[in-house]
């Protein structure tokens, strides 16, 4: 048996309990935050665990932490003696390695150390193991969730964890300058989906405009053909690499494989974007990746998922699909054209 918390977006907790029923046997599941942060436990082992929802990835489920060791708020400084020799507990683990600390705290936790304060003691336990305090790229992750009644911790891999963000919540630093927070969502789904954009020549932007997207994939030294009825930025319109077509995508027809990459973030229902994708599909070269966000515009969207799937997967392999934190009433899929 293993016991783990699991983080959605806001409202989409529900979706996720509902795709890990489905995964893992005997599954029990309590609310910890309404809406997003859950605790569930399973009769599969630890190990088992994590293999079983790595080789099938649930859509909405955006991270989820062990819970090695739970420990009884008292609100003083004995919570973070009790942190600290569950940490020097693990010295065989955690010796020689590069290690990042994760805290999050319900908001009715008696729990009172903030989340640098929490971090500087327990730095200072790392230090006796001889492991060093890392922000990126760790080896291990020391999650702590602070709920009502106790402090849940539990250590793993970033793979283990979905994320090596906490909570899975990606931050990108805002530039100056920037045309769209969209951009965030792009940025986001190379990560997740292990590409670089960078190594594509020629993208298409459906519904492109104000250029969120489209001003990223310049900035990797792409030639962008972006589409849309709607304007895009000033910044944009003189790019040399650009090319814009004012118009709906429906009314443009391109050369066979024209577009190594096509991207679409547009506000259409589910099925219509699935028809306007799959029009512009002899567009794209053999394997080409699409990055398309799927609006969950209805009230059963594990429905709407799979059948966006299936109108899919006539012309494309959906290699991924995953709510990502950026996404709000949507969710965004890595498709390879067949």
């Amino acid at each position: 048996m293993s016991q783990w918390i699991g983080t959605a977006n806001q409202g989409y907790s529900p979706y996720a309990i509902e795709e890990l029923r489905r995964l893992l046997p005997e599954v029990k599941v309590a609310q910890l935050v309404a809406g997003e942060i859950f605790r569930f436990d399973t009769a599969l082992t630890k190990e088992e665990t994590v293999a079983t929802i790595q080789n099938n990835r649930p859509t909405f489920l955006r991270h989820m932490q062990p819970i090695d060791h739970s420990i009884p708020v008292r609100g003083d400084a004995d919570d973070l003696q009790a942190l600290s020799e569950y940490i020097r507990g693990a010295e065989s683990v955690l010796s020689d390695k590069r290690v990042s600390i994760h805290v999050r705290k319900a908001k009715s936790t008696s729990f009172t150390y903030s989340t640098a304060d929490t971090k500087g003691a327990l730095d200072a336990v790392l230090g006796e193991l001889n492991a060093e305090l890392v922000f990126q790229q760790p080896d291990f992750i020391i999650a702590i969730f602070a709920g009502e009644n106790t402090i849940d911790a539990g250590i793993g891999t970033p793979s283990d964890m979905l994320s090596d963000w906490p909570g899975g919540a990606v931050r990108f630093q805002r530039e100056e300058g920037q045309i769209s927070r969209a951009k965030f969502k792009l940025l986001e789904a190379e990560r997740e989906f292990g590409l670089d954009y960078s190594s594509y020549r020629r993208a298409l932007d459906v519904g492109a405009a104000p250029g969120g997207w489209t001003s990223l994939l310049l900035e990797r030294g792409l030639q962008v053909t972006a589409i849309d009825p709607g304007d895009l930025h000033p910044s944009l319109q003189s790019h040399p690499s650009l090319t814009y077509l004012k118009k709906n995508a429906s009314e443009v027809k391109f050369g066979a494989g024209t577009f190594d990459l096509l991207v679409c973030d547009m506000s259409w229902s589910p099925m219509q974007m699935c028809r306007l994708v799959l029009d512009l599909e002899p567009a794209l070269a053999a394997h080409a990746t699409a990055v398309i966000t799927v609006k969950l515009m209805h009230r059963k969207p594990l429905q709407t998922i799979r059948e966006v799937k299936e109108r899919l997967s006539t012309s494309f392999i959906i290699e991924q699909s995953r709510q990502l934190f950026h996404n709000r009433e949507e969710i965004t899929l890595h498709l390879i054209k067949k």
